[in-house]
């Protein structure tokens, strides 16, 4: 019995086998296109916000004809479909690409541009959502990232028409970094760790000068001097917050508390 199964399994096996073979094979439309069909339908297809589709057009002419014009619009076009399609780690690295074999390219400017906006919306949404979130297990890897792709699209490029839009970002960007210094600084506080408190609040303060999160990073830095008694860093730390936010509302203190320094009114 197990002979005459183990058999009827070999011929269903040789069965299935024959039956693939008469298969038809897959027909590959694109088979003798030229550099120009091949990149003409991908941009449709691209302007059609078909970015998938348009991806594997922009990969079929460069593996085809990896020189020329349309090659080289083909490897920046195919980065930003890859960033119109959610998918920022390819739109970087195809950024990235092109930068490094064309940096002299009339529009390596808008690869840098990429690159930035890439990263700016990779990891962006999570500092947008500060309530529930602890942003201590947070990495900011990818802001920091998008601000150095601006920075150098600005740097280089300072006449660029990407370059407005790009010092707009890099603002936010600062505040936003800053603002995840501070709010780490905020965490310690709380559980009375009060040096790391402190540091984190300065390395907000050295590092991002002109960010306005600094105003609340001034506030944990005079609390943070006061609970480890170390009164003239604390008075050093209020009379800077006093010069560069006179109208602080953290300065205000509570009226009906008189004698009790403002410091010790404000809790998170």
């Amino acid at each position: 019995m197990a002979l005459i199964l183990r058999y009827s399994l070999a011929v269903l096996a040789g069965v299935l086998m024959a039956a693939c073979g008469l298969l038809p094979e897959q027909v590959d439309e694109t088979k003798g296109w030229s550099a120009q069909k091949l990149y003409a339908e991908a941009k449709e297809n691209l302007n059609e916000h078909n970015y998938e589709q348009a991806i594997k057009y922009y990969e079929k002419l460069e593996a085809r004809y990896p020189y020329g014009r349309y090659a080289q619009q083909a490897q920046i076009e195919i980065a930003y479909a890859y960033y119109k399609d959610n998918e920022p780690a390819q739109a970087i690295a195809a950024a990235e690409r092109f930068i490094k074999l064309h940096p002299s390219h009339p529009n390596v400017d808008y690869a840098y541009y990429l690159k930035g906006l890439a990263n700016f919306n990779d990891d962006l949404g999570w500092f947008g959502h500060l309530g529930g979130q602890d942003l201590t297990e947070r990495d900011p890897k990818a802001v920091r990232e998008a601000f150095e792709a601006f920075k150098d699209l600005v740097t280089r490029f300072p006449n660029s028409k990407y370059a407005p839009d790009s010092v707009a970002r890099m603002n936010y960007l600062v505040n936003t970094l800053a603002s995840h210094e501070v709010h780490v600084a905020r965490y310690y506080m709380k559980r009375g760790a009060y040096v790391a408190a402190a540091n984190r609040a300065q390395m907000a303060l050295k590092t991002y000068p002109q960010a306005p999160a600094n105003e609340e990073g001034l506030v944990i830095l005079v609390k943070a001097y006061d609970a480890l008694d170390m009164k003239d860093l604390r008075n050093d730390a209020e009379r800077v917050l006093m010069k560069n936010f006179p109208g602080s509302k953290y300065l205000k203190g509570d009226p009906g508390k008189k004698d009790v320094p403002w410091w010790q009114i404000w809790n998170w």
